[in-house]
């Protein structure tokens, strides 16, 4: 995925909180009408914006997929906190579900709840 670029717009930081929270809250609606797809892909997208958020706030480049990864290697390493770089791969692995569709529902509810831990961790690192 080397140079694929976000879909993220130039937006005011807060803005991207806002998105991030409610794509998160959108992702259970989503799993709760039986939309694994949906859930799967909104999930991703929480984290995709809070990243942004982090990302903004430190002046760390963020525009490609690759760049998400190195942003959490780089939050890895300086926060020492391994479950980072786990959980964002949990999140990625949603992203990719939105597009073979080969989760379960009950496997994506658990992977949304390490989603959300994900961010809970994000928002305390801002």
């Amino acid at each position: 995925m080397k140079g694929v670029r976000m879909s993220l717009p130039e937006q005011p930081i807060e803005s991207h909180d806002v998105h991030s929270r409610r794509l998160i809250r959108h992702a259970e609606e989503m799993l709760e009408s039986g939309d694994r797809l949906q859930a799967s892909e909104k999930a991703w997208g929480a984290v995709a914006h809070r990243l942004k958020v982090v990302a903004d706030n430190r002046g760390w480049k963020y525009e490609t997929h690759t760049d998400a990864f190195t942003l959490v290697r780089n939050l890895d390493r300086e926060q020492r906190n391994p479950r980072i770089r786990i959980l964002f791969d949990v999140a990625h692995g949603l992203h990719n579900n939105y597009y073979k569709d080969t989760r379960p529902i009950d496997y994506i509810r658990e992977q949304i709840a390490d989603v959300k831990e994900l961010l809970l961790i994000l928002e305390r690192i801002e």
